[in-house]
């Protein structure tokens, strides 16, 4: 990267932390934000929502969330080669979220969000960014050379009745499959209706018919499961137009789908729900359906033991993926028919998924040892931001969820909190060993560190810092292969 392309990020980075500051002092004696972030990009709105008994106090009565952001990438690999190269991006962007108030059981909410990403596209061509290709629009920066993002973020209407409410409209979606994972410029959203429950006695319960998604890194909105190509559209670079998630089906392609009679907008339905009403036994179930394509289901359960101060909770996990015609289509690899000649049944997307942990916690310590096992079938599929092995083996950046893979996890927490307010640093330490197949994927073994470090500044609350270390260090099979080093710092005012 040039020393005029250095010198000018130092610049926006000196200019962004004291224009931060500078807002911040405004709000230095809030005690608690009224908006608060939590490790995974889940925001908590504080602020209970007013009820009103006229139609235009429902607006006036409302209540606005700002956000500012900065998020920096440093990607660093040992050997690097044309494919592969070290860069230096930023982003920024802010973000305004207008809630009304509730009028008998109504209310809407509509969310606006823009960011702007600096990287040096000459030396470092965009598809080498890695985790930095989500701050701009791939799709939008290949046709028009925009670095820019703005959206519609969230625009929908809810009614809720007693514990239970129905929403409709671009909605951010929280379930086992699906997540607004905000860790960049926006969240990950949907377009479709959610109904959510807590009327039943210790039990929340969540469908959704979603028709349609909007990632992170897209202006627009596109189909759940589905590939763009050169058949879909004359743009460059058809393949980001549609469903581009790193977890992706690349096989299920606009020409695929068409040629094999499936419908190309099939809408994601989605069941979500917890059960807490036996003591210390969580359970949860969930499960996806692609009609006509794919679907799956999950169970777990989680017990907790408690000894004096200490509580041992193990759990364990079970996930079967069912093929509804998707593997004919696209194969059983994630990476399409030509990727899949290895597995034992290269048109099957059947498959399953066997987890287990023990969660040992202190005071404000916790300790995990976590254990996945995909098996020798087919690849998961589930490209909507939330990820199968999660709370398990699931590390930054890790999608280790393809067929014969086993994934081992021990995990370290300080100060976890469930509300996102950290007051004091949260510190989350792991080592993850992957144990893949070479003839499915070639980043089969590998080692990761990783180290996350998350705080709300004492005299500004509102303002966050998150510093994110990963370290991939390829080993066996996969020895051959430049480790590298995954490093990220971002700031969030909220207000």
């Amino acid at each position: 990267m040039g020393a005029g392309t250095d010198m000018r990020l130092k610049i926006i980075h000196s200019f962004t932390l004291t224009s931060l500051l500078t807002l911040c002092s405004i709000y230095a004696d809030t005690v608690v934000p009224k908006s608060t972030l939590k490790s995974n990009g889940m925001l908590f709105y504080n602020l209970k929502q007013k009820d009103v008994e006229r139609f235009s106090d429902m607006f006036q009565e409302g209540e606005f969330y700002g956000r500012l952001r900065n998020n920096n990438f440093f990607f660093s690999y040992d050997a690097p080669d044309a494919k592969h190269d070290t860069h230096l991006v930023s982003a920024f962007g802010a973000s305004i979220v207008y809630k009304s108030a509730s009028l008998k059981g109504f209310d809407m909410s509509v969310g606006l969000y823009g960011s702007h990403s600096f990287f040096n596209d000459t030396k470092d061509p965009l598809n080498r960014l890695k985790p930095a290709k989500d701050t701009l629009s791939r799709f939008d920066y290949t046709n028009t050379g925009n670095k820019s993002m703005g959206v519609v973020g969230q625009a929908y209407i809810s009614y809720k009745l007693s514990k239970s409410s129905i929403v409709a409209g671009r909605q951010l979606v929280e379930t086992f499959y699906t997540k607004s994972n905000d860790t960049k410029m926006n969240p990950n959203t949907f377009d479709g209706v959610t109904f959510y429950s807590g009327d039943v006695e210790a039990t929340d319960i969540t469908l959704a018919y979603l028709y349609q998604q909007k990632l992170r890194d897209h202006l627009e909105a596109h189909s759940v499961l589905m590939v763009g190509d050169a058949n879909l559209t004359s743009a460059q670079q058809p393949q980001w137009s549609q469903n581009d998630d790193s977890a992706m089906h690349k096989g299920l392609t606009y020409t695929a789908l068409k040629t094999a009679g499936k419908p190309t907008q099939s809408p994601l339905i989605v069941f979500d729900v917890t059960n807490k009403s036996i003591e210390n036994l969580k359970i949860n179930f969930a499960s996806y359906v692609v009609p006509e394509l794919l679907s799956q289901a999950m169970g777990e359960l989680n017990y907790k033991f408690t000894f004096g101060g200490v509580s041992v909770t193990p759990g364990i996990r079970y996930l079967q993926q069912f093929d509804n015609g998707a593997g004919r289509v696209g194969g059983a690899s994630l990476g399409g028919l030509s990727a899949s000649t290895a597995y034992k049944n290269p048109f099957s997307l059947d498959s399953k998924m066997v987890a287990a942990r023990v969660v040992t916690s202190y005071d404000q310590y916790k300790v995990r040892l976590g254990y996945t096992n995909i098996l020798d079938e087919a690849d998961l599929v589930t490209p909507w931001r939330s990820f199968p092995t999660a709370g398990y083996t699931r590390s930054m950046g890790m999608y280790n969820w393809r067929a014969n893979t086993k994934s081992y996890r021990v995990e370290f927490l300080k100060n976890a909190n469930a509300k996102g307010f950290y007051k004091d640093i949260f510190m989350q330490i792991s080592a993850l060993y992957i144990d893949g197949d070479i003839t499915k994927d070639p980043l089969a073994d590998s080692m990761f560190y990783y180290a996350g470090f998350i705080k709300n500044l004492e005299s500004i609350p509102e303002l966050q810092y998150k510093l994110r270390l990963g370290y991939r260090d390829f080993v066996g099979d996969s020895s051959n292969l430049s480790s590298y080093l995954d490093s990220r710092l971002e700031f969030n005012y909220l207000f």
